[in-house]
């Protein structure tokens, strides 16, 4: 007790509140067109999905440790290596935007977060190196997402190091890169971090530092168009929240946990400066547990949903997708049993994965 706060069974965890093994069923909404979630691939517990530049394969980790492609094949295995918690193994995938370089964010036995390196070649994953490596006090809220930004620059998620309530204060200590989104060059030895960000300069902070308060930003997206970043923030017990940053941002934005949680106060705290979620859910409501951020739609072949952010979540299993302009007409477009991410391909068409194994396409029905 104590490690993994009341009500965040957050992805790697089943819950009740999950329907029959497998299911997506497509939903159809006021105002709303209609989604069909085709199943295209069966993995083992997949968390997380990639492409890289000049290859038409997805690219799908698996928690256990394993990075495959639709086609089945292994690219990486890292089965021997990683810690089996319900909030650990492998976690996060990200290719360079000159597809040379694959990056892998898992946590090893001991616990501890590494993003790790392999040179690749579309054949084989070589020159292994770490680039970062975190310890974690506790087994769970390790975040987990990788994602390369318009900018080039690579963008990895760390929770708040655990346990319940944040009891380090992490999220709000810049000298610590635990409850941040992080941003760095990876190619330096071992990383280079860029001139630009916010907190560069400034005493006491980690450089790497671009934006703070969070508790367990399991997942967090680019939208293609714009630039601008969503983060899917899971709550602590009572509400569950996505944060905005627009892109042009300088970075250096609190998100304000431990301080509040959703909008609310977290156990009396206050601050200055915070900048307030854009989507706040209760937990529990609907066995609501774990929100899952998706992508802001760009892609073609489903004109209605043009422009609009969806979003879900683990345990409740339903998808909803809101326009960016007006998230408070949100509705219901499908649902997936035990939702752990959203992938987006080349084309901007999206995909849904399931800790239980399917990877879907969101097709239009």
């Amino acid at each position: 007790p104590g490690t993994t706060g009341p009500a965040t069974p957050a992805p790697g965890t089943t819950s009740p509140g999950t329907t029959s093994p497998g299911t997506a069923t497509p939903t159809r909404a006021a105002g709303f067109g209609e989604l069909r979630f085709k199943e295209i691939g069966k993995f083992e517990q997949p968390v997380a999905f990639a492409v890289r530049a000049g290859d038409e394969r997805l690219y799908v980790a698996e928690q256990p440790g394993r990075l495959r492609t639709s086609g089945g094949d292994t690219v990486i295995d890292l089965t021997g290596e990683v810690s089996r918690g319900n909030e650990q193994g492998l976690l996060g995938v990200a290719f360079h935007p000159s597809g040379r370089w694959v990056y892998l964010d898992w946590t090893d036995k001991s616990g501890r977060t590494h993003v790790t390196e392999w040179a690749y070649d579309g054949a084989k994953a070589t020159a292994r190196r770490d680039v970062l490596t975190q310890d974690q006090p506790y087994a769970n809220h390790n975040g987990g997402q990788l994602a390369f930004g318009p900018d080039g620059h690579l963008y990895i998620a760390l929770g708040d190091g655990g346990s319940a309530g944040d009891p380090q204060g992490n999220g709000q200590n810049l000298g610590t890169l635990l409850g941040k989104i992080l941003r760095i060059d990876p190619r330096g030895k071992p990383y280079k971090v860029p001139e630009d960000n916010p907190f560069v300069g400034k005493e006491g902070a980690r450089t790497e530092i671009w934006a703070y308060g969070l508790r367990n930003p399991w997942r967090f997206t680019f939208d293609r168009e714009t630039g601008d970043l969503w983060i899917g923030d899971v709550g602590q017990n009572a509400w569950e929240e996505v944060d905005y940053q627009p892109a042009g941002s300088e970075g250096g934005e609190n998100y304000g946990w431990n301080l509040r949680e959703g909008e609310r106060p977290f156990r009396g705290g206050k601050g200055r400066e915070l900048v307030d979620p854009v989507i706040v859910y209760p937990l529990n409501e609907g066995g609501n547990c774990s929100v899952i951020a998706g992508y802001v739609y760009r892609g073609k072949k489903i004109p209605w949903l043009q422009g609009q952010f969806m979003y879900g979540d683990f345990c409740a299993g339903w998808i909803k997708a809101a326009p960016v302009d007006e998230l408070e007409k949100a509705a219901e477009v499908g649902r997936v049993d035990q939702l752990s991410s959203f992938g987006e391909g080349h084309d901007g068409e999206l995909y849904a994965l399931s800790l239980e194994g399917p990877l879907y396409r969101i097709e239009p029905a």
